[in-house]
């Protein structure tokens, strides 16, 4: 059975930069508590938590990993996340799983880029937080100004919970000290009756009849409510505590145990609101599920994969309820419910099978298509509206078009992309008919290599890459005319019809870009050929008018025409609507509209002033800059997006590596003359048939 005791249970979530050492240190705590006989090494390919074929030959952490492990009566499920930057999106949608994320740090490194976005995620979805520093044992460091930095960058609330010895091969609670400084008690900086002072009086400023006790007598604290203290602290991100190891050389190991199972919350301590609920007036509240096993099921979705033995895979936490084998549930507001015939508790590939989950716990579920990331198993209707908190996933931008090699793999290539997809939050693959390309996105060049490895030896199928072309889009300046008559005689009956239009722009922010009215009078153009007219017209929005991409933020105006009573017929005015647009659109000052993306650069400040330059030099303007106190700066600025299709490389060659960034759309705007007379003297029109 996979029911425990919700007290017992602890849910942490291991993030960080990648290199600090996650998968190493959960091999450690796997090994610690003999849930593993060996000690595997990231090195040898043979860690619990790194077991694809892409993470071995990669050697980093490309998915989330399950595993568990018990300690001092507490069962502990903990998830070792990717911490490279472009696959912190997985890191980040296993959040709503866990009631503590521990951010990993390495003691010689440093604050790095993906450590300050999942530091702020945690912070803003209201997460206790913890601060793991690995990799004590390196020589030359300081750990004295490291924590310095930390409680400059994060906040005065970071704090030591333990400290290391001289040596650096153990450490010392400073929490749970008497707070004296007694022989054999020093420590590698500061000292213990200082840090301890400085935590418990962090911790009781939370509870008044502490605070009075600290102040009347300065000591004797009950464990239990200095305890709940603590828990309330980070629950309130009142204190993040700050704890030393070496996942190496097993330093401090223990002591971290001993915080995860005994000090981090348990699910009925501190249950964060990661759901919201509709009310009858269609108005969204937060919604706290309580963890009683007897309740109604609640249960989320936090991870989808494939399997290549047991097919797709969904892993879910339990919020409220039990989830039992063979039981009935259903997914979001779908009204038809869906079996869980096998139920699984993973560590990390292996896995065994298990009757029933209760709250706070996290299996999988085989073989459930209608399982998708983000979604809500429930067992009645009445939580048809609970969806979870929208999680800040960034808009992947980097992008490849792609070509399949062998055309008879569309069908095994269409499936292949749809399952890669429902496992992975941060890719997308679409069509894009301005450009008539197949385009891939994701968060970086490595990320997109990635799959394609996927494609190749899972799928079987082999793809060609090449730069994106820009998604331009046409507009018109000025108001002008445009007119077309269009004649045709082949022997009987021929086509006639003729269209006097007018466009204008429309303003930028309307809704759909384009509208269409009919100005005509006297039946100059009789009522039943004006929607084929239109229908020219919007013919022409999809294919362009001067460089082949879609129209948008025009105004089109039929004024005038005329018509054969014998010849006129729905085509004559389909092609002299479209012919009569596109005159007026050459006539109107036509312009290229650019999609502009928001920037935000990572790096060392000594590169500052390289990358300010060359992004104006790529057109850029920079909105801000700012120096974050750990060497780094972060600058901010819009740019085109043909100006980037390759900065990711030249990014790390211009900062050694250490430069990371990320961009989002913004908006589009008018294209310079030079850039518009290229795409334009490159546009070959298809001839068209009189």
């Amino acid at each position: 059975m996979a029911v425990h005791k919700v007290s017992d249970i602890r849910n942490i979530c291991l993030s960080g930069h990648g290199g600090t050492g996650k998968t190493t240190l959960t091999e450690r705590l796997l090994f610690a508590t003999g849930t593993v006989k060996r000690m595997g090494t990231v090195e040898e390919g043979n860690t619990v938590s790194d077991w694809t074929d892409e993470e071995k030959s990669h050697k980093h952490s490309l998915q989330p990993s399950v595993v568990h492990f018990s300690y001092e009566g507490h069962e502990v499920n903990l998830i070792d996340t990717p911490g490279l930057i472009d696959f912190i999106g997985q890191a980040i949608a296993c959040y709503p799983a866990v009631e503590t994320v521990a951010v990993v740090v390495d003691a010689a490194k440093g604050i790095e880029t993906a450590m300050r976005r999942l530091m702020k995620v945690a912070a803003e979805r209201r997460l206790p937080r913890m601060i793991v520093v690995n990799k004590i044992d390196q020589p030359d460091i300081d750990l004295e100004m490291l924590v310095e930095t930390l409680r400059s960058e994060f906040g005065q609330e970071c704090l030591p919970i333990n400290l290391p010895t001289p040596d650096l091969k153990d450490v010392i609670n400073v929490f749970e000290h008497d707070g004296s400084d007694d022989k054999g008690d020093e420590t590698a900086f500061s000292s213990v009756h200082e840090a301890h002072k400085k935590i418990v009086e962090q911790v009781i400023e939370v509870d008044e009849d502490l605070t009075m006790q600290y102040l009347e007598k300065g000591e004797g604290f009950d464990p239990q409510k200095l305890h709940e203290a603590f828990e309330k602290c980070l629950d309130e991100g009142h204190l993040v505590p700050i704890c030393f190891c070496s996942a190496k050389t097993g330093a401090g190991i223990d002591d971290l145990l001993h915080i995860f199972a005994s000090l981090c919350p348990s699910p009925d301590e501190v249950h964060p609101s990661e759901f919201l609920r509709r009310d009858p007036e269609g108005k969204e509240h937060d919604y706290r599920p309580d963890p009683d096993p007897a309740g109604p099921v609640i249960a989320h979705v936090f991870k989808v994969t494939t399997d290549p033995f047991v097919g797709k895979l969904g892993f879910f936490r339990v919020h409220e309820g039990t989830v039992k084998t063979k039981a009935d549930v259903l997914v979001d507001d779908h009204k038809k419910t869906v079996r869980l015939a096998h139920l699984h508790r993973y560590q990390g590939k292996e896995h065994v099978e298990v009757e029933a989950v209760g709250p706070g716990m996290i299996a999988a579920v085989a073989k459930v298509d209608e399982l998708r990331f983000n979604a809500v198993l429930h067992d009645s209707h009445d939580f048809d509206n609970v969806r979870v908190k929208p999680l800040p996933m960034l808009r992947p931008m980097y992008g490849l078009a792609i070509e399949l090699k062998n055309h008879a793999d569309e069908t095994k290539f269409s499936a292949a992309v749809h399952k890669l997809m429902a496992e992975d939050p941060s890719l997308v693959v679409e069509r894009i008919a301005a450009t008539k390309q197949t385009v891939m996105r994701g968060m970086g060049e490595l990320h997109l290599r990635i799959v394609l490895e996927k494609l190749k030896h899972h799928f079987g199928v082999e793809v060609q890459t090449s730069t994106p072309k820009i998604a331009y889009k046409e507009t018109v300046t000025v108001k002008a005319n445009g007119h077309h008559r269009h004649k045709k005689q082949t022997g009987g009956a021929g086509q006639f019809g003729e269209v006097f239009l007018t466009v204008e722009p429309l303003p930028n922010d309307h809704p759909e870009g384009f509208e269409f009215h009919n100005d005509t009078v006297g039946g100059s153009i009789p009522k039943q050929f004006i929607p084929a007219v239109e229908k020219g017209v919007r013919q022409a929005l999809t294919d362009g008018a001067v460089a082949g991409y879609p129209m948008t933020g025009i105004c089109v105006r039929v004024y005038d025409g005329k018509y054969h009573a014998v010849d006129s017929k729905e085509i004559a005015f389909v092609t002299a609507g479209k012919r009569a647009f596109i005159d007026g659109v050459k006539n109107a000052r036509p312009a290229l509209m650019e999609p502009i993306v928001s920037v935000e650069i990572m790096a060392p400040q000594k590169h500052m002033g390289d990358l300010t330059s060359d992004l104006m030099g790529k057109r850029g303007r920079i909105q801000s800059t700012d120096m974050l106190g750990d060497g780094m700066c972060a600058i901010r600025a819009h740019a085109p997006l043909g100006e980037l299709q390759t900065y990711s490389n030249q990014l790390k060659s211009m900062t050694a590596g250490q430069g990371s960034f990320t961009m989002e759309y913004s908006h589009d705007e008018p294209a310079p003359a030079h850039v518009q007379a290229e795409v334009v003297a490159q546009y070959k029109p298809h001839p068209e048939e009189d």
